[in-house]
């Protein structure tokens, strides 16, 4: 249930493990550079309804994902040279971005306004798992779903989700504070959520 994975430098065997589960319909908790997140193969439609119920969320509201670096992301989304650069200069970091999905991305992932949001972290394990399985995985925080309060160890994870997970990775301790959320729609940034990521550069 918990596999402890060194936080700097990954081990692939460790790593083929988590992309297993996630290969076989998994859900996991694995450390990000904001929140624990908890996360499953992109294509895999089961997986992500479970998700939705173990948050109790509508599925009218999305859940982001990580892509491994901003080639990938241009695959689920559209990227204009604006978008490029800016998420060029951000990325890898706490930030999640907010663009107009590409036909790739499962209808389920998709707003009504057919945007999605896009996260690569700036941590080891999540970019070495994503990498390895070859797509996105999904990228919700882990919460209480009794009071949304964010659960910050794998043993509380364990504690309160352990009965809907097939897997918790454990890496270095998590900020458990959210990513900021810039939309990039029509090369025009809004940020929606203030999070550890500056947003300074898009307020001048």
């Amino acid at each position: 249930m918990l596999l402890e994975i060194n936080p700097r430098h990954p081990e692939p065997r460790k790593i083929e493990k988590v992309v297993d589960v996630l290969a076989n319909g998994g859900i996991i908790a694995y450390p990000t550079d904001t929140y624990y997140g908890i996360g499953c193969d992109l294509f895999n439609k089961q997986s992500i309804e479970k998700i939705y119920q173990l948050k109790r969320r509508s599925t009218q509201q999305p859940f982001s994902f990580i892509c491994g670096d901003l080639t990938n992301i241009s695959e689920y989304a559209q990227v204009t040279n604006y978008a490029y650069k800016t998420m060029k200069r951000l990325l890898p970091g706490p930030y999640t971005f907010v663009l107009e999905g590409s036909r790739l991305v499962p209808k389920i992932m998709l707003t009504k306004q057919r945007t999605v949001g896009i996260r690569v972290p700036d941590h080891e394990i999540c970019l070495a798992m994503v990498n390895a399985l070859g797509h996105p995985v999904i990228s919700t925080s882990a919460t209480d779903p009794e009071n949304g309060r964010a659960l910050e160890s794998p043993q509380e994870i364990r504690e309160v989700l352990g009965h809907a997970l097939d897997m918790i990775v454990v890496g270095d301790p998590v900020s458990a504070k959210p990513s900021s959320v810039i939309s990039l729609i029509n090369d025009s940034p809004e940020v929606i959520r203030e999070g550890i990521g500056d947003v300074s550069v898009f307020r001048s």
